[in-house]
């Protein structure tokens, strides 16, 4: 079942989306050579406690960590850790949730270490730009299936794949609350979308081959030829005319 947010819902979500922004612009500027991930992960948790949410990501599932942080090949969901130093020329996806009076924001983005190659920045404006044609798409009359769509469009048009087996959700009150959102065309339209829907949209976009493969501890995604990997995110609401992006500053 969709859930559909009220305007007063909606600006909770609001809210916590604002500091899931804050969150990432902070740790944006903190992203250099040198840097452990379990640095960022202290950082953040921080932020978002400073502001009065909770990480939402920490405990999730059993997730041991505030946010993730995925470097290079890995896909999503890659554990922060005192062992993983950031190097030039890397690129690292940092996902961040927090939940504010129970209401939940989420977004990621994909940052360069240092000057990365001309090819990884491709990928990175490539995936970032699907998010926006996604976003695009988040309009009342349209389908679930323009948004996925819009995604596969752009990624494939510029030589890329998109991930199939992780998806964008609904969110709210859950972390993951219907509809999922496939970053591919199904071949049927799905829901509706309508005012009030919140929707989580975040294209994961392979170099090489769409496969994933989980490593043994059994979060962290990675491309299965071992390929470059970007993950762009942003928490967005239906609205009766533009998309209403919560999770901007």
């Amino acid at each position: 079942m969709i859930v559909i947010k009220s305007k007063s819902e909606l600006a909770l979500m609001r809210q916590a989306g604002r500091i899931v922004a804050r969150t990432l612009a902070e740790l944006k500027q903190y992203v250099r050579p040198g840097v452990t991930t379990y640095e960022l992960d202290q950082l953040a948790q921080r932020i978002i406690t400073r502001h009065g949410a909770v990480p939402t990501f920490k405990g999730y599932r059993g997730f041991p960590a505030s946010i993730c942080t995925s470097i290079n090949h890995e896909v999503v969901h890659g554990i922060p850790s005192k062992k993983r130093v950031l190097n030039e020329g890397d690129i690292v996806s940092i996902d961040v949730g927090a939940t504010l009076d129970g209401w939940i924001g989420d977004a990621a983005i994909t940052l360069p270490v240092g000057r990365i190659t001309e090819r990884a920045q491709r990928l990175l404006e490539t995936t970032e730009g699907a998010l926006w044609s996604a976003i695009a798409q988040c309009r009342a009359g349209n389908y679930l299936e323009d948004i996925s769509g819009a995604i596969q469009d752009y990624a494939e048009s510029r030589g890329y794949s998109v991930v199939r087996e992780y998806v964008g959700h609904g969110v709210g009150r859950q972390m993951h609350e219907d509809p999922q959102i496939p970053n591919f065309r199904q071949g049927k339209r799905g829901p509706q979308l309508k005012p009030g829907m919140t929707l989580a949209l975040e294209p994961m976009v392979n170099e090489g081959g769409a496969e994933t493969r989980v490593l043994r501890d059994k979060w962290t995604v990675v491309t299965k030829d071992g390929k470059l990997s970007a993950h762009f995110e942003h928490t967005v609401a239906i609205t009766d005319g533009e998309p209403d992006i919560l999770t901007l500053l």
